[in-house]
């Protein structure tokens, strides 16, 4: 077992494990810490803890130390640097007349190197804007081009549901998220109701997708046969949020009627549960029209 440390650098951004180099560090320290890109400031969200040998994927780096006053008014000195990188970055950028939006800035700690962050459509050629970047600032300049989600992230917003995006809050990795799982849900199929701010499928498709795979696996379809305690019927419609399904039966007077009944109160006779066959995401029509064939692509695809 070895001992780490998790580490976030920026808010809601991911987690990092660290050796903690034998130093006494609790969740919420500020740490200045070694990583591939330099020395960096960041914030202890995880407190030391064993994990197993396998979750290492690559060799830890070390805390060097808990950050100490001077580094924190470093840090945002940084910051305010930043903001003014973001002003001459972009007045660059119009000046080459560059296909590229420029999304954020970021210096490490050392102030060996500042890294711009951009979205474009394609591939962009920014030689001539990196020298000049390098004869402004006179460090290592570094262009990352990220796609949309990352762009979501790192500005932030209000997502359709009226809260702050679940991305820029709390959210440390996106996780892949499906058309498949909005048909699974019973939700609209219209792309404008279930794309967050990013035009992509909105993350919190996937809170719920395992419970409701959960009930599906016990949830007879419609028109199954089962047995319940008030007899032998036919299921006409079920319910995956109630957890229930409505059973027509029929009476010793032979008149039909319909019974609410809980999915732990009914055994399945003949027929198939909801989850037996897989949706194929082939079969899914989506509900807007006039939708461009990149749209549907991305849509359509996990990402």
């Amino acid at each position: 077992m070895i001992t780490v440390v998790g580490i976030r650098f920026k808010k809601s951004g991911k987690i990092y494990y660290f050796d903690p180099n034998k130093l006494d560090i609790k969740s919420g320290d500020n740490v200045i810490v070694e990583t591939v890109r330099g020395i960096e400031f960041g914030q202890c969200v995880i407190g030391p803890k064993e994990i197993s040998e396998n979750e290492v994927i690559t060799q830890l780096k070390n805390v060097i130390r808990k950050a100490t006053e001077e580094d924190a008014q470093k840090h945002d000195e940084n910051r305010r640097r930043q903001e003014e990188a973001l002003k001459v970055c972009t007045e660059k950028i119009e000046k080459h007349k560059l296909p590229m939006k420029l999304i954020d800035v970021e210096y490490t700690f050392d102030n060996n190197k500042i890294i711009f962050y951009f979205t474009a459509e394609g591939r962009v050629d920014f030689r001539e804007l990196v020298k000049d970047l390098a004869a402004v600032f006179r460090t290592r300049i570094e262009l990352r081009q990220i796609g949309v989600r990352d762009e979501a992230k790192m500005v932030g917003g209000l997502g359709p549901c009226g809260r702050p995006m679940c991305c820029s809050s709390f959210l440390g990795d996106f996780v892949p998220v499906s058309i498949k799982m909005a048909k699974e849900q019973n939700l609209s199929l219209n792309p404008t109701k279930i794309s967050g701010i990013c035009g992509r499928l909105m993350c919190c498709l996937n809170y719920e997708q395992s419970t409701y795979e959960d009930i599906k696996k016990e949830l007879p379809k419609v028109d199954a046969i089962v047995d319940t305690p008030y007899g032998r019927g036919q299921i006409v419609h079920n319910s995956v949020v109630n957890e229930s399904a409505k059973v027509k039966i029929k009476t010793s007077d032979g008149e039909d009627i319909i019974k609410e009944v809980k999915i732990q109160e009914m055994t399945l006779i003949s027929g198939e549960y909801e989850y037996a066959d897989s949706i194929s995401e082939d079969d899914i029509k989506l509900e807007a029209e006039d939708l461009d064939d990149k749209t549907l692509r991305e849509l359509l695809e996990e990402n």
